[in-house]
């Protein structure tokens, strides 16, 4: 790539925040230091107001807009959104992302130092929650001298941590963007996630989860994992326009190797998830998308545990994902009004499924954009800096 899109933000170089202060989590346990990997875009004013704190989903990282070097062909992975102009208008907002403590992407995870044993934390790494996660990024908002985001965005498992930033810290939160999101997994998704970890868990490879004192990879069930996933994330018609019943050659082979383009896609999607991310990671991030229940511990009225919430919120659905249904995205909506919120709520029209939140579908660009510049007419930042 020799000349950045001009709504691009550009070359960006992570960055690492590291703590030594002890950090407790809800499982008992506590993380006793740990590293934090993040990137920034746009610039923060003086007044700290403008900024906006992206939260990624189950395989998601820190690299969320623009390019690592210059030879990049695929920028991050929310980079449609992100930039000069685009509905998180870098000129006016001071964008975090961060990848997630237990993540495999750079942050401390199962795959750093256990500072007790001097080799990997493997699946001795502590257990990890939505609220330990929000609590570590409020530590890093507190570094950067952030005091309140202007507005906490997230997607998926991200739009999970963004409303639980709203009920942790409702004075730090002018605005939260909770998108193809639930207020709880239903037992069918919990029974999928339970499915991809027995797939990594029976690989013969994965010895417990101590693969790498035995220089293994659980490759066959991270790549099973991955393809269980990925069907649930796209919905019927996506694959069958996409795919169709289409064959690799003209004539079937009447045997079991790959014979349908779906086949083939599904397999080499296995493939490189298998190899780019971690087994005990991928554990640890489902079981934290089982574990998030805020109304739980308010015998299960949703709107009882939306009460601290103090910010308006927009809640977004695609009517074709499947995985985290517009019914689930109406209840959480539902619930914050019963509960006094204010809250914007959209089902968007797409044929793509669960990842149509990565997408910049005419509609969705429309509805996100129209909240993020209510976010800076709220905040003062209507004219460009």
């Amino acid at each position: 790539m020799t000349e950045q899109p001009r709504d691009s933000v550009g070359l960006v170089t992570p960055q690492t925040a590291h703590f030594d202060d002890p950090l407790e989590l809800a499982c008992g346990r506590t993380l006793p230091a740990y590293d934090l990997v993040y990137e920034t875009y746009g610039t923060l004013n003086a007044e700290g107001t403008n900024a906006v704190l992206i939260c990624h989903a189950l395989s998601g990282h820190h690299h969320a807009a623009g390019y690592h070097s210059a030879d990049d062909r695929k920028p991050g992975w929310w980079n449609a959104h992100i930039g000069p102009g685009k509905s998180i208008d870098t000129d006016r907002f001071f964008v975090v992302s961060l990848n997630n403590l237990g993540g495999c992407h750079g942050s401390t995870g199962p795959t750093s130092e256990n500072p007790e044993t001097g080799t990997a934390w493997g699946p001795d790494f502590p257990m990890m929650t939505v609220i330990d996660w929000v609590h570590s990024q409020a530590r890093l908002a507190d570094r950067l001298g952030i005091q309140r985001f202007a507005a906490v965005v997230g997607g998926s498992l991200g739009g999970m941590q963004a409303l639980q930033w709203a009920l942790t810290y409702p004075e730090r939160v002018a605005h939260a963007a909770v998108i193809a999101a639930t207020p709880k997994l239903s037992a069918q998704n919990i029974g999928f996630n339970e499915v991809a970890r027995q797939a990594i868990r029976s690989d013969p490879e994965f010895f417990d989860g101590h693969y790498a004192e035995h220089a293994s990879l659980p490759r066959r069930g991270l790549k099973l994992a991955r393809m269980v996933g990925h069907i649930t994330y796209l919905s019927e018609d996506a694959m069958g326009s996409k795919f169709g019943r289409d064959l690799r050659s003209d004539d079937l082979n009447f045997g079991y190797d790959v014979e349908f383009q779906v086949e083939s896609y599904l397999r080499y999607q296995g493939d490189t998830f298998s190899t780019s991310f971690d087994a005990n990671t991928y554990l640890l991030m489902t079981k934290a998308l089982d574990y998030f229940d805020p109304a739980a511990a308010h015998g299960g009225d949703l709107a009882a545990a939306l009460a601290p919430a103090a910010c308006p919120f927009l809640v977004v659905s695609f009517t074709s994902d499947w995985r985290f249904p517009p019914s689930r995205s109406k209840e959480l909506a539902n619930a914050l009004i019963r509960a006094g919120k204010a809250v914007s709520y959209a089902n968007i029209d797409s044929p793509h499924g669960h990842d149509a939140f990565l997408l910049p579908e005419p509609r969705y660009l429309a509805v996100f954009a129209a909240f993020m510049q209510r976010v800076a007419r709220d905040q003062g930042l209507e004219e460009r800096s």
